[in-house]
Parts: structure tokens; sequence; C-alpha cells
């Protein structure tokens, strides 16, 4: 199967049929002496350095917060209002604005206004279905369709925020080559139209530092466009940042720029909506992989101080305790929940639902074992440190069931103490402190309820 046919497959498989028919396939020779040669056409040219190119496809991608969605927004204003330094410049055109997870009426069109764009020129674009009414724009699906209204309204830049909910359903975001089946065409058609295609995307959870690598979904978010931007806020300078990652048709050193996102008030009819305003504030010194680099050394720092809380609280109280609990201690030593997730798996520690009804408990899995039985089962769990529902210490001692000490720091852990009565296996010398005389393999809960 060729490569046509595997794109057909994919697109088959999705339950996509593309909107015009397909003929019959056949190979296009063409000499490159019959072709001309031309420039890169800049849509965006900074001090005479090409950032965005004309008929290709832009992604901006950064975490939540940094303002990727606001450049969009700065973008289409500056289009608009032919102010954008390029081949555009001086001559306001038109854009499609594709906005999935925003409402226009209280989001977008505001926002607009506040960056000052000119809503004449300024389009919603939704897909109708005849059955179902309006959707959401799917690619390839919709191409033919965009390409055609493109033309005729001579449109400029194509806004997709987010980029991957216009990417049709049943296709696999994390497959390259599944991915490519909707970029690949989406590419051509900013090719022919020479508009800019401008996909918005988030960041991936990743500790990575190279913006074009942390987008969400597989590379093949990466590797089509021709530039790709990436955006994160620098809290040492009180700023934010965006950094050009990716250049392909232009220099890939270009200086990182700084902005801020600023406060504005538009009035409406039935009072003022608040929005915040991207602003350009000149170069920056850092560029964003810089900031996220250096924000993964200090998770990985503050990562480290918060595993080492979370192992000494949990010893305290005998190996395990209830998730809540555990978080509400962390945050009055002003651990934040993100780093005491992320410290969870440094420290060893397991979470484990405690039982129908019941909420999670976190355990230090080296020096405990699963506390739980059938969460059906009418009896309460044998296990070394059940504490039957009381707060430490409740049954006298140090918080064991029956005034037994559960903590395994006082504890010798390694000398046996005695072996199972049914299958003389050695016993667990925590199980043993507990006063148990069978291992769980022998352990019969019917032999405590009767």
């Amino acid at each position: 199967m060729n490569e046509h046919d595997q794109a057909e497959a994919i697109l088959r498989n999705a339950g996509i049929t593309l909107d015009e028919p397909q003929p019959t396939r056949s190979l296009r020779l063409t000499r490159a002496s019959d072709i001309e040669p031309e420039p890169v056409v800049w849509a965006w040219l900074d001090e005479s350095e090409g950032r965005v190119p004309a008929g290709a496809l832009t992604v901006a991608a950064g975490r939540e917060g940094t303002g990727k969605s606001s450049f969009g927004m700065w973008m289409a204003a500056q289009i608009t209002r032919g102010l954008l330094p390029g081949n555009f410049h001086g001559r306001p055109r038109a854009v499609f604005y594709v906005a999935v997870e925003d409402s226009w009426k209280q989001t977008i069109v505001p926002r607009l206004i506040g960056a000052g764009a000119d809503l004449d020129l300024v389009y919603r674009v939704e897909a109708v279905e005849a059955e179902y009414g309006e959707t959401t724009l799917s690619l390839p699906q919709d191409n033919s369709l965009m390409e055609k209204a493109i033309a005729e309204h001579d449109v400029a830049l194509v806004v997709l925020d987010p980029l991957m909910s216009c990417i049709g359903k049943g296709i696999d975001t994390h497959r390259e080559r599944d991915v490519r089946t909707a970029l690949d065409p989406l590419a051509r058609m900013a090719d022919r139209t020479g508009a800019v295609l401008l996909g918005i995307a988030h960041f991936n959870k990743g500790s990575g530092t190279d913006p074009a690598s942390l987008i969400t979904g597989s590379g093949a978010f990466k590797n089509v466009p021709r530039a790709v931007f990436g955006f994160a806020k620098d809290d040492d300078n009180d700023c934010r940042v965006m950094t050009q990652a990716k250049n392909s048709l232009g220099r890939a050193d270009l200086p990182s720029l700084s902005y801020n996102i600023l406060s504005a008030e538009v009035p409406t009819r039935t009072g003022i909506a608040y929005v915040g305003r991207f602003v350009f504030t000149g170069q920056s010194t850092r560029s964003v992989d810089e900031i996220l680099a250096a924000g993964a050394e200090t998770d990985r720092g503050e990562r480290g101080e918060a595993a080492e809380w979370l192992r000494g609280f949990l010893m305290d109280q005998g190996g395990e305790a209830p998730a809540k609990d555990v978080k509400k201690a962390a945050a009055a030593d002003d651990i934040s929940l993100r780093t005491l997730e992320r410290a969870r798996a440094k420290a060893g520690v397991v979470s484990e639902r405690a039982g129908f009804g019941k909420g999670a408990v976190w355990r230090i899995e080296a020096l405990t074992t699963n506390t739980q039985s059938d969460p059906a089962a009418p009896f309460p769990p044998h296990s070394r440190h059940s504490r039957q529902g009381s707060e430490a210490g409740g049954n006298g001692g140090n918080g064991g069931v029956n005034g037994a000490d559960t903590n395994p720091a006082s504890q010798n852990v390694t000398a046996e103490t005695g072996r199972c009565a049914t299958c003389t296996a050695p016993l667990d010398p925590l199980h043993a402190a507990n006063g148990e005389t069978t291992c769980p393999s022998c352990f019969d809960p019917g032999d405590e309820a009767s």
C-alpha cells in the first residue's frame, strides 16, 4: 500500500469523506526550468528579518495563561488594520477566526476590540451540516470549503484556536502519519492561497526545554509548520517572552521578544468587559528555552524537597495516610498541590483507593503493603497500618492498632520475628509487630469475622 492509499485508509477509518470526488491518480512531471523562482513572501518582517511566512502554517504554543491566544488576537488586529510590517503592510485584509473553546460574545469579540481589530474584516468560521446544523470545523474534510472561502474574501490570516480541536475526529493526534493526513493538505492549501494559517497549541506536561518539541500531540505538529513560536512567563523579569523556536524559511537565531498582557476595558451595552491586550515591549535577554530550563531546575529542587517532606510525613503516620490529610498538611507547609503530586513518584509513594465510597490513601510502597481487602467485605481489613478510622494515637501509643508502634523508623524491619502459623513462612517484621500470626497469603478474614 502506497502513502496515498494509506492516507485514504486513515481517513476512511476515521469516518471522513472528502467533500469533493478525487480524480484518477496520476503523475504530473514538471521541469524545474519551467518553474519561475520567487523569494519568500513574509507576512511579518521584524527589523527586515522574516518571522511569519505567508502561504504557510505557523504554530504558536505555550502553557496555559502565557498569552498565545492573545498573540492570535494581536495578529488579527495588525492584519485587519494593515499595520503588520511585511507583505500585507498598508493593505488591510480579512481574517478568518476559528475559536473552539471560547465564547464569541463574552471573550473573542471583546478581546478583538481590545486588540484594535477591524471587526468588519474578522469572520467567525463554523461548519454547517444539513442534518445537524452548526458544528466544529474538521480538517481535512472541510479544506476545499475553506480554500474557496479564503479566495472569495481575500483572507490573509486564518487563526485556528486551538489547532488540535480542528483535526478531524477519528484521527489519532499522537501518530505522525495520522496527523499529517490533516496538516499536509492544510499546508498545501496555505501555499495555494498565500494566507497565513496560525494554529494555537498547548505544551504537553513534559519537562523538556525545546518549545517545538513540547507541543502536545505527534511530532507532525512541529515538523509540518514552517514557523513555530514558544511562549512563556519570565517571573524573574516580570514579563513574558516569545521565542522563534523554528523558522524554516528564515533565520533561526532571531532574538526573543518580551511582551505583556495589559488590562483593557471594553464598553458593551450591558457593562464593561475586562480583557487582556497583547503588547510587545522589546527584545528579551532570555529565551523561552532558558526560562523552561530554569523552571525545570527549580521544579527539580522543589520536587526533591517536597519528596523528602512527603516521606517524612508518611513515616510519622505509619507509612500511609488519607490523601486529603496529606494535601492539607502540605498546603500548611506552603507546598503546592502540583509540586506535591510530582514529588509523589520521586518519594516512592503510591495512591490507592481506601475502599468503596472512601477517599484515596497515599502510602510508601517500599515500606507498606496494600491495606485494603475486598471493599464489599463486612469486616475490617487485616492490615499492619489499619487505624480503624481513628486518628494517630487514637488507640493509645504511636498511632498503631491496639497501641502498637507502627512507625517503621522505630522498628527493626530486617530481623525475623516469627513464622506464619499456617505455612511456616517467615512473617514480615511489620506484620509481626502488630501481633499478626499469619501472612497475608494465608490470612482468612472469615476467621476474624467469627
